[in-house]
């Protein structure tokens, strides 16, 4: 598929989450320092749409029972069960737009 973009600049403001949808498949969209980060939007033990969920540092936790993930690689960082990573993807940003490659 290629390049799609997924928000503005703007859309995500440093320390936020943005979700976005790309062929039906939810993206999540970080911003850490400027820097965006786009893994699953979906958390791998129950579903839970991380972008409800908080962002610290590098470090998303899900809402629904506080699983933690890293953005920059979609890695489970935190978690009592053994669950799956979140598959990540390559962002850019062009002028003012941020770009996904699925």
């Amino acid at each position: 598929m290629g390049k799609v973009i997924v928000a503005k600049t703007s859309d995500v403001a440093p320390g936020t989450l943005h979700k976005a949808s790309i062929d039906g498949r939810e993206i999540l969209v970080a911003n850490v320092d400027g820097k965006y980060y786009a893994m699953d939007d979906t958390c791998t033990h129950a579903g839970a749409s991380l972008s409800e969920g908080t962002l610290d540092g590098n470090i998303i936790t899900c809402g629904w029972h506080g699983a933690q993930f890293d953005c920059k690689s979609g890695r489970l960082d935190k978690f009592p069960a053994k669950i799956n990573n979140l598959k990540s993807y390559n962002v850019s940003v062009e002028s003012d737009n941020i770009f996904v490659e699925v």
